[in-house]
């Protein structure tokens, strides 16, 4: 059986994957959103939950500029040297989620 892509999984199977790995480290949902929101211009409460992961991304209404600003390593990458734009954004929102994670506070994580 083929592996499936991340892009090609619903936001509905791994919105709530960010999401436990925040709450499991004592953050807040809104803190999640807000993060979310910071970089792409969603507002979760409005999301298609059926929208592929990678639509997610193509179609965001806002990606942040600042957003090249995120530095660091996600899975053993430095997120800043991925050269496929799609998955760069995609590694963007983890580095975020694990900085949130880590206990960075929320406004220097939004940089």
């Amino acid at each position: 059986m083929a592996r499936q892509s991340i892009f090609d999984m619903k936001v509905s199977k791994i919105y709530p994957l960010l999401l436990q790995k925040v709450e499991r480290k004592g953050r807040a949902k809104e803190e999640l959103d807000a993060a979310i929101k910071w970089l792409t211009g969603y507002d979760m409460n409005q999301v298609d939950q059926e929208m592929t992961y990678g639509d997610f991304f193509e179609q965001a209404p806002a990606m942040n500029p600042r957003a090249e600003l995120i530095k660091g390593k996600v899975c053993g990458v430095q997120v800043e040297t991925i050269e496929d734009p799609l998955m760069q954004k995609v590694r963007w929102l983890d580095k975020l989620v694990d900085e949130l994670a880590k206990g960075r506070p929320l406004e220097k994580v939004l940089r």
